[in-house]
C-alpha cells in the first residue's frame, strides 16, 4: 500500500557504513569467519530497532511510519547479505543464463508492513531449475538471517514453478499479489511480474474474490464472528488489519492498483472512505507494533494486560467515569466498526462494477424485480435508497429503513448503509423529539420480528446513537473485565436478539420458564426498553443500575412510552441485577431470603419481567456463561417469589413444608421409602427445608449404604442442575468443610453451592455442586474417581493441601490484569438465623480452601456456601452462626472475622505470585 517516507533513514541502518566494515573485517581474515559478520549484522539489526521504538515512542499512534521503518531495516539488512554472499563466500565471475535470482519481498513484507517480531517473508525466484551457486547462495543467505533470530517464511522456485504453484494454492497467490522487487536480477523479477498476472490472474478474478470472501467468513468464524469481542486479534479478528488486506487483495487482483489510494481511481472507495481506511490501519500498525515490542514475540491478542500497557504507551488518560483503557478500547472498536462499514460498501461497488459487465452478479445474487414500499427501492431482496439526496429530504427515512428492512426481512443494500452512515448528522434535536420518528424507533426495538440484526445495521450505520444519543455514549464502550465478554452495545443488541428468540419460541428448550412467562406480560414493549437500556448508563460514573433508571424516566416519554411503561422499564433497569444476586449469592431455602426479594418486587408482572430480562442479560454476556444450573437457580428464586406473592401469609408453615417434603421423597425411594423414618429423627429441621427431595433421597440412600464406615463418597452427575454432585459423609471435625473444599478444588472442579449439615448423632452430610473450569459437569468414571480419592486422600492427611493449591494455575490465566479489591461484607439482616458474610475477591485455586479454613479458625459453623465468579472476581458467601448456633452480631468479633478473611485473601495471592 501507499508507504510513508521514512526520514533520517541513516538513523536505522547506513548501509554503506555496514557494508564498509563488513567489507574491512572480511579483508582482515586470514581464514574466513562468519561469527564477526553476523556480530556486525546483529549490531546493525539491534540499533536499528532501537531506533524505530524510539521514534514510535515519539510518536506512538504512527503505525505506518513504523511498519515502513521495520521493512526498511529488514530490506538493507537483506541487501547486504546478498551482496556480501556473492562477494565474499560464493563469488562466479562469468554467470550462465540460469545463474540468476532474484529475491522478492512478500506478504506483510511484500505490503511494507512489518510489526517488530513479524515473519520475514521472501522468494527466491530461478530462471530454471536451480544451479548447484544458486542453492548455494540461498543457503547461505537463509542461515545468516537465522543466525539473526528473524523468523524467515521462504520458498525457492523456479519461474515455472512459482506459475504452477500460484495457480493451485491460493496462499501463494495471494502473497505473489503483494510482492515486490528486493534484490537480484531486475529482469527476472519484472518476466515473474508479467507471468503472475498473465499466467496466474487472468481469467480468475471472480473465482479469487469468492475465495476470498469464504476464507475471510472462515476466519471470523474462527475468532469469534464479531468484531466486538473485548480480547481482540489485531491482524486476524474481524474489523483488523486483515479484513483491511482483503479489501486491498481484491482491488489489486481486479483493477491491479499498487496502493490502497488507487482504490478510489477503480470506484471502490471515496476520498473520505479511503482516508478512513488509512486512519484505522494506521491504528492497528501501532497497536500491533507496541504489542510486539512489550512482549519480544508476535503476538496479535490484545489481552486485557497488554490492553493496559498498550493505552498507557499510546497516551491515553483516565477520564471521569472511564479508564484510560477503556477510552483506548472504545477507540480500537469504533475502528473497527469503521471497517465493517468500508467492506460493505467495497463489495457493494464491486457488486455493481461486475454486475454492469455480466447478466449475473459477482456475489451470485439475483437481481429480481425492481418494487418500491415507502420510496425505498427493493431488489434481490435488498433495501436501497433512490437518490442520493433522499434520507436529506426527510431524516425520519434514516430510522424508517432499518424498520422497513426488519420488517419485511430484507438486507439493507451497503449503498444505502453508506449514505445513511453519512447522512447520520441529520438526526438533531427536532428529530429526536417528532413523534413520528421516535414510534417508528419503538415498533422497530419491539418489534415481534426479532429486531437485533436490523438494530445491528443502525449500529453500524450510526443512526442508532443519533436518534437515541444515550445509547451513543455506550457504543464501543467495553468493560475492562474477565466476565463480559462483548462491548456494551454488542451486549445489549445481543440480549435484544435473544429476547426475540424467546417470544418466537426458538429457545423453549433452553429457557422453558421464560418462553412459558413472555406470553403473559402485559407490557411487553417495556420489556423490550427496559432491555435496550439497563447497561445504558456504563462508564457515567456512579452506579449504573440507578443513572439508567434516570435516563430511563426522560426517555421512555420521549420515544412514546405510556407513564405506567416507563415507570415499569425505570424500576427494572434499576433492578435488574437484583434477581440475578439474590439467586447467585443467597440460601434460597431461607425463607427470609424470598421475604425481602417479594418486598422489592412486589408484584407479578415485575417478577415475570425481572426473570426474564435476567435470563436475557446473563446469555448474552458471552459463550459459555449462562448454564443449567443458573437457570435452576432462577427458577426456584422465581417460583418461590410467585408462591409467596400469590398466597401471602397463607403460605405453609415449617413443619408442614417438612412433612411435605418427606412425603415427595418417600415416593422418590420408592421400595426404599421407610429411609425417611429410619432416619428422619437424626436430621435437622433445616436440613429438610434446604435440600432438594432428590438430594436428600440420594443422600439417605447413601447413610443406608455407609453403614458403620467412617467415610462415604457419593458422585454422580445432576442433569438437572448441570454440575456434578459431590457428598461427602464422615464424623464431624473441626476443618472438615476446609479440607473437602480443597480436595475438590484439588482434582480440577469448582465448587458452585455447597450445603453443610450436622446430624444430631455428630454425622457430617456435606453436599457440593460441581463444575470444571468451563462450567461443565464431571460426568466420566475417571473424572468422578479422582474427585473421590482425591476427597479420602485430603480427609487422610496423604496430601498437603495449601502448598499444591498455591502451584495450580488459575483457569484465568490473565487475571493479574485487573485491580480486584478484596472486601468483606457482613449482613445480618438477611437471614433469620445465620449471619451472611461475602467475600469478594481475586478468582484463585486456593481461595474457598483458605476462606472455609479462616471461618474454621475464627470459630464459626458454615451452614451454606454460595459460590460465584464474575470472570477475574469470585464473591463466595457463607451463612454462618458462633459454635452456640447464634448470629454473630459483636462489632469487635466482626471486625476480628474480617480481617481473618482478609489474610487468607492476602495468603491465596502471595502464593499464586
Amino acid at each position: 500500500m501507499a508507504t510513508p517516507r521514512i526520514s533520517n533513514q541513516r538513523a536505522i541502518i547506513d548501509r554503506r557504513r555496514v557494508v564498509a566494515e563488513l567489507d574491512a573485517r572480511v579483508a582482515a581474515m586470514d581464514k574466513f569467519d562468519r561469527k564477526p559478520i553476523v556480530a556486525l549484522l546483529r549490531t546493525a539489526l539491534d540499533e536499528g530497532r532501537a531506533e524505530i521504538a524510539a521514534r514510535l515512542a515519539e510518536e506512538p499512534s504512527a503505525g505506518h511510519k513504523a511498519a515502513a521503518a521495520q521493512s526498511f531495516l529488514i530490506d538493507q539488512l537483506v541487501r547486504i547479505i546478498h551482496d556480501h554472499v556473492i562477494t565474499h563466500v560464493y563469488p562466479l565471475a562469468n554467470r550462465s543464463s540460469g545463474e540468476r535470482l532474484t529475491i522478492l519481498a512478500v506478504g506483510g513484507y511484500g505490503r511494507e508492513e512489518m510489526a517488530p517480531q513479524s515473519d520475514v517473508d521472501i522468494a527466491f525466484i530461478t530462471p530454471m531449475k536451480n544451479t548447484a551457486w544458486c542453492e548455494q547462495v540461498i543457503e547461505a543467505m537463509l542461515y545468516y538471517l537465522w543466525d539473526l533470530s528473524l523468523k524467515v517464511g521462504h520458498s525457492s522456485r523456479t519461474l515455472d514453478d512459482m506459475v504452477r504453484m500460484a495457480r493451485q494454492d491460493l496462499t501463494i497467490r495471494t502473497a505473489l499479489l503483494e510482492a515486490r522487487f528486493l534484490w537480484g536480477d531486475q529482469v527476472l523479477y519484472d518476466q515473474v511480474r508479467d507471468r503472475f498476472w498473465k499466467d496466474v490472474v487472468k481469467g480468475t478474478e471472480r473465482q479469487f474474490i469468492a475465495d476470498k470472501l469464504e476464507e475471510r467468513d472462515a476466519r471470523h468464524k474462527r475468532m469469534g464472528d464479531s468484531r466486538y469481542v473485548v480480547e481482540p486479534n489485531v491482524k486476524e479478528g474481524k474489523g483488523g488489519l486483515r479484513d483491511l488486506h482483503t479489501l486491498y487483495w481484491i482491488g489489486k487482483y481486479i483493477h491491479r492498483v499498487r496502493s490502497a489510494a488507487e482504490l478510489v481511481n477503480a470506484g471502490l472507495l471515496s476520498q473520505a472512505e479511503y482516508r478512513a481506511f488509512r486512519r484505522a490501519e494506521n491504528f492497528f500498525l501501532a497497536v500491533r507494533c507496541h504489542m510486539h515490542m512489550i512482549t519480544g514475540r508476535e503476538e496479535d491478542r490484545l489481552t486485557f494486560d497488554l490492553q493496559r500497557e498498550v493505552s498507557e504507551r499510546m497516551n491515553f488518560v483516565d477520564r471521569p467515569g472511564k479508564s484510560a483503557v477503556e477510552r483506548f478500547m472504545r477507540f480500537y472498536f469504533l475502528q473497527a466498526r469503521r471497517v465493517g462499514s468500508l467492506t460493505g460498501v467495497f463489495l457493494a461497488q464491486l457488486d455493481e462494477q461486475f454486475a454492469q459487465k455480466a447478466s449475473t452478479k459477482l456475489l451470485s445474487r439475483f437481481r429480481g424485480r425492481k418494487r418500491t414500499v415507502k420510496g425505498f427501492e427493493i431488489t434481490g431482496g435488498r433495501i436501497n435508497v433512490p437518490s442520493d439526496t433522499f434520507f436529506q429530504k426527510d431524516p425520519t427515512r434514516l430510522i424508517e429503513i432499518f424498520a422497513l428492512a426488519n420488517k419485511e426481512g430484507l438486507e439493507v443494500h451497503p449503498e444505502a448503509m453508506r449514505k445513511a452512515d453519512r447522512d447520520a448528522v441529520l438526526i438533531d434535536r427536532e428529530v429526536r423529539n417528532d413523534p413520528k420518528a421516535n414510534a417508528i424507533f419503538l415498533d422497530l426495538v419491539a418489534s415481534e420480528d426479532n429486531p437485533e440484526l436490523a438494530l445491528r445495521w443502525m449500529n453500524e450505520a450510526g443512526v442508532f446513537g443519533r436518534i437515541m444519543p444515550e445509547f451513543g455514549r455506550v457504543v464501543a464502550q467495553m468493560q475492562f473485565d474477565m466476565y463480559h465478554h462483548y462491548t456494551v452495545d454488542e451486549h445489549t443488541i445481543r440480549a435484544i436478539g435473544t429476547l426475540g428468540q424467546i417470544e418466537s419460541g426458538e429457545l423453549a428448550e433452553t429457557h422453558p420458564l421464560c418462553s412459558e412467562l413472555i406470553p403473559k406480560l402485559k407490557y411487553r414493549r417495556a420489556l423490550y426498553v427496559a432491555t435496550l437500556m439497563h447497561d445504558i448508563a456504563k462508564g457515567r460514573g456512579g452506579d449504573h443500575s440507578v443513572l439508567g433508571a434516570d435516563l430511563a424516566r426522560k426517555v421512555g416519554p420521549r420515544i412514546g412510552l405510556s407513564g405506567d411503561e416507563t415507570e415499569l422499564v425505570a424500576w427494572l433497569v434499576q433492578h435488574h441485577l437484583l434477581m440475578s444476586a439474590t439467586a447467585f449469592k443467597r440460601d434460597l431455602s431461607d425463607p427470609k431470603t424470598i421475604l425481602d426479594f417479594v418486598e422489592v418486587v412486589q408484584s407479578v408482572e415485575r417478577l415475570r419481567q425481572l426473570v426474564i430480562l435476567t435470563v436475557v442479560d446473563i446469555g448474552a454476556v458471552g459463550p459459555g456463561v449462562w448454564n443449567s444450573w443458573k437457570g435452576q437457580l432462577l427458577s426456584d428464586l422465581y417460583y418461590a417469589a410467585e408462591e409467596r406473592m400469590r398466597l401471602g401469609h397463607k403460605v405453609h408453615g415449617r413443619d408442614t413444608r417438612i412433612e411435605m417434603k418427606k412425603a415427595l421423597v418417600a415416593d422418590l425411594l420408592g421400595e426404599d421409602a421407610d429411609l425417611v423414618d429410619r432416619f428422619a429423627s437424626a436430621m435437622q429441621p433445616s436440613y429438610w427445608i434446604a435440600e432438594p427431595e432428590d438430594v436428600i433421597a440420594s443422600n439417605l440412600r447413601q447413610m443406608k449404604a455407609m453403614g458403620g464406615n467412617p467415610l462415604a463418597i457419593n458422585t454422580q452427575y445432576y442433569a438437572a442442575r448441570g454440575a456434578t454432585l459431590v457428598t461427602a459423609m464422615a464424623a464431624d471435625h473441626p476443618g472438615l468443610f476446609s479440607r473437602i473444599c480443597g480436595a475438590i478444588h484439588l482434582a480440577g472442579g469448582n465448587i458452585i453451592d455447597a450445603r453443610i449439615h450436622t446430624t444430631r448423632n455428630g454425622l457430617a452430610v456435606d453436599n457440593f455442586l460441581v463444575q470444571d473450569p468451563l462450567g461443565r459437569p464431571f460426568y466420566e468414571d475417571g473424572q468422578l474417581g479422582r474427585l473421590v480419592k482425591g476427597i479420602e486422600d485430603a480427609l487422610a492427611n496423604k496430601v498437603k493441601l495449601v502448598p499444591q493449591l498455591a502451584a495450580r494455575p488459575t483457569a484465568r490465566s490473565r487475571a493479574h490484569a485487573f485491580d480486584v479489591r478484596p472486601r468483606v461484607n457482613f449482613d445480618n439482616e438477611a437471614s433469620n438465623r445465620y449471619t451472611v458474610v461475602e467475600v469478594n475477591a481475586r478468582d484463585r485455586p486456593a481461595l474457598l480452601n483458605r476462606l472455609s479454613r479462616a471461618l474454621f479458625e475464627s470459630k464459626t459453623l458454615v451452614n451454606s456456601a454460595h459460590i460465584t465468579n464474575y470472570g477475574e472476581r469470585a464473591a463466595d458467601t457463607f451463612y454462618v452462626t458462633d459454635l452456640l448456633g447464634d448470629k454473630i452480631t459483636s462489632e469487635s468479633r466482626l471486625r476480628s472475622l474480617e480481617k481473618k478473611l482478609l489474610e487468607a485473601v492476602e495468603a491465596t495471592e502471595e502464593a499464586a505470585a
